[in-house]
């Protein structure tokens, strides 16, 4: 956050909170949503939306009546209804005064580190130059390998992307409850979370909209890797007067997501290897060198290796397990996989401890 108390605010907005009963877009759903954004514009905030509907907003024009289940008709529907939701959104933003900038991207740009750079330093550009970067995943030409999955977990990798100061989710629910609130009457209003316990991941359940992809298990994930980047959250309902506003003062009626003060914040590297990174092979460590690694966070040393699983290229991304092939910690190997099998001396560790996350510290949400 600047001295003068402006945020940089990533708003993650749901496919029911954007469009009608019918599946098209709700111009008064898109108009309520850009005036609260433009309000935090004007009050000197920077803005980066990430937007779902563009299925959503398209299937119905492609000739269907219901959402799609086949993978080549919702990459159709999105393909019509991205060019409408990026249309309405560019609009309306304009008549504010302020521009909209479209940015696509797919799994694929963020486990590579040169793109996630690229990425981040783009998006950079364009939050200081007062535009509105609205990104979606690409659904026309993303393979289900190679998808973020939903919105929820995409907008907090872009929080973690931007340094975000506060990631704001909005959904068709006003928080997160002891149980599901449609079921039990009883259940309860979390207003504020510092740990994401067994028993809030036990109590999540599926997705409650027929148009979105993204229920409350989806969101508890993304307040995983957003607690672990040292990102304060917030999850509102949608549609909510001032809800935008109110959530940066903290004052909105929801729940707050924060990590205590014991937490482990991951750098910016960390995160990309943690969240993002799509590791390549596998190391598997001797028992008597577990200790070092995982608790003392020692670098991961040649003598520390029993044998090397798959192949991988210096500079990759790997998985660390015990002699049992639990995981330990995901860490960028120093060397390839064929350097590692000549045993030969090595005149730096393998894996640096700069360069390695262990689950001890968090717990990674690896494939998300």
């Amino acid at each position: 956050m600047s001295p003068d108390g402006k945020k940089r605010v990533v708003i993650k907005i749901g496919s029911s909170s954007l469009t009608s009963s019918h599946g098209e877009i709700s111009r008064k759903k898109l108009e309520r949503l850009v005036d609260q954004v433009v309000e935090l514009k004007d009050q000197g905030h920077e803005v980066l939306l990430v937007s779902s509907g563009a299925v959503a907003a398209g299937y119905r024009k492609l000739g269907c009546l219901e959402r799609p289940s086949s993978l080549p008709e919702k990459q159709a529907a999105a393909s019509i209804g991205q060019g409408l939701l990026m249309e309405a959104y560019s609009e309306l933003f304009l008549s504010h005064g302020y521009v909209a900038s479209q940015i696509l991207i797919t799994r694929d740009d963020f486990s590579d580190e040169s793109r996630y750079n690229n990425a981040r330093n783009t998006i950079n550009v364009l939050l200081e130059r007062g535009i509105v970067p609205i990104v979606n995943e690409n659904d026309t030409v993303t393979i289900n390998r190679l998808k973020f999955g939903d919105n929820d977990t995409l907008s907090a990798k872009v929080a973690g992307l931007v340094d975000s100061d506060l990631l704001i989710i909005l959904s068709d629910i006003d928080g997160l409850y002891s149980a599901d609130p449609r079921e039990n009457p009883d259940a309860e209003l979390l207003s504020h979370v510092s740990e994401i316990t067994p028993e809030i991941e036990e109590g999540a359940g599926d997705s409650g909209s027929s148009v979105g992809t993204g229920g409350m298990r989806s969101k508890i994930d993304a307040f995983k890797i957003s607690m672990a980047s040292g990102i304060p959250s917030f999850l509102g309902k949608a549609g909510v007067p001032n809800i935008l506003t109110e959530a940066v003062l903290g004052k909105a009626f929801g729940t707050y997501f924060e990590a205590g003060e014991d937490a482990v914040n991951l750098s910016q590297k960390e995160q990309w290897i943690a969240f993002n990174s799509g590791p390549e092979g596998e190391i598997v460590i001797k028992d008597e060198a577990k200790t070092a690694i995982v608790e003392e966070k020692k670098p991961l040393l040649r003598e520390h290796i029993k044998f090397i699983k798959g192949h991988f290229e210096e500079d990759s991304v790997v998985r660390i397990l015990d002699v049992d092939e639990q995981e330990l910690a995901l860490g960028v190997s120093n060397y390839s996989s064929e350097e590692l099998a000549q045993n030969q001396e090595m005149n730096e560790p393998v894996v640096d401890s700069e360069g390695m996350v262990c689950h001890v510290e968090i717990p990674i949400p690896v494939g998300l």
